[in-house]
């Protein structure tokens, strides 16, 4: 029996697989969180991969909070970059594959088409410096790994974006969101298929990849989008990012070209819409 370790196990990614791996059960899951496995501590994983076995380790354990970053440098690049230099340690010590989750801001968006796997990064902002530091140090250490950049990643689970909107929705007549930040939203159920349907395929084209929902939109149109398919009866406005400071510069286009895992990797991909709705209806 092949046996996953999803670190980060209480994150709405997480929350996902474990919805999803009731149809898998010749794989074994174990799910760890912070308190259980530290992945910021070597000896820790070490111990751990020694008294388990573990065939593959998702790691969705991230410090994700991106404006906080900004003041937290020490915090994110502890977890994101060294956490992740850890596992993949660990991973090659033990011969486990490692699927890493990373985001599209390592991009500086200054692109006008969608960001292939192969295009020069240059971060914003502290977390995507976090996150691609990470990623390096995977790729200098490990030979089988997955690293998947994911984008506006959003579920019934955790805090997101879209939770985020139907929250402000109760208690607020008007809202004001950003027009001219441009991605894709994706559903954290269709990206946990994903990783679930990689592993099982027992796939060895190992490397770099991009997977979002399909589609590009932005910030307001998202929001527009969540009030509507949820008959939410409220003002909305469009404004431009420079109306809306926060300490944390993001690209103003990371929409990611997902061709490369559609063809190398035979992935299906929803479009943005149909997914939300489906997750809507769950509320």
């Amino acid at each position: 029996m092949t046996t996953i370790l999803v670190t980060g196990g209480n994150g709405q990614l997480a929350s996902c697989i474990k919805d999803i791996s009731k149809v898998y059960n010749h794989f074994k899951f174990i799910y760890t969180n912070r308190q259980d496995l530290d992945i910021c501590d070597y000896s820790q994983l070490d111990n751990f991969f020694k008294l388990n076995t573990i065939d593959y380790c998702i790691n969705c354990a991230a410090y994700t909070a991106v404006d906080k970053a900004e003041e937290d440098v020490e915090e994110a690049f502890l977890v994101n970059a060294i956490g992740a230099k850890n596992l993949a340690e660990a991973c090659k010590i033990h011969q486990i594959t490692l699927m890493h989750i990373s985001t599209d801001f390592v991009f500086d968006g200054t692109k006008q088409s969608p960001y292939l796997e192969t295009d020069s990064t240059n971060p914003l902002n502290i977390y995507g410096k976090s996150k691609l530091q990470g990623e390096l140090e995977i790729q200098k250490i490990l030979d089988t790994y997955f690293i998947i950049r994911t984008s506006w990643l959003y579920s019934e689970y955790g805090n997101n974006f879209m939770k985020t909107m139907l929250r402000l929705a109760e208690s607020r007549k008007e809202i004001s969101v950003v027009n001219d930040q441009i991605g894709t939203p994706t559903y954290a159920g269709d990206l946990a298929r994903v990783i679930l349907h990689l592993i099982d395929s027992k796939t060895k084209v190992y490397g770099e990849y991009h997977y979002s929902n399909l589609g590009e939109i932005s910030w307001y149109d998202f929001a527009n989008a969540i009030f509507k398919l949820s008959n939410k009866n409220i003002v909305l406005n469009p404004i431009n990012t420079v109306s809306y400071p926060t300490p944390a510069n993001r690209p103003k286009y990371s929409v990611l070209d997902k061709s490369k895992i559609s063809k190398k990797l035979n992935v299906s991909i929803p479009y943005w819409d149909k997914s939300l709705e489906l997750v809507i209806n769950k509320f």
